[in-house]
């Protein structure tokens, strides 16, 4: 599939996007090749090929998730400017 130079200043003039004539030239030609190269893949038989994301084997390494000392209420709420019971008090942001 070729795309041609009228074609990338249409979407040029949509994007509002000034190219000059070497830009029309040299961008079509790489959009061409891209295009070309999909169409490449197309051809490719992927019928015994899983479906994947990644190339290689990909796992998260999670450490475990083991209960600490946590912050008293009174020690959390102590530099706060403004409090209220054992809540921090902020400005309201939704009507």
């Amino acid at each position: 599939m070729a795309i041609t130079k009228e074609t990338v200043d249409d979407v040029a003039h949509l994007s509002r996007i000034k190219l000059d004539p070497q830009e029309l030239e040299k961008i079509s030609g790489q959009l061409s090749s891209i295009l070309d190269f999909i169409d490449k893949l197309k051809s490719v038989n992927t019928d015994n090929i899983a479906p994947t994301s990644h190339i290689l084997p990909v796992s998260n390494v999670l450490r475990q998730d083991q209960p600490g000392v946590s912050l008293s209420a009174g020690k959390a709420l102590e530099n706060a400017p403004e409090k209220r019971d054992n809540f921090f008090v902020v400005p309201k942001v939704i009507e």
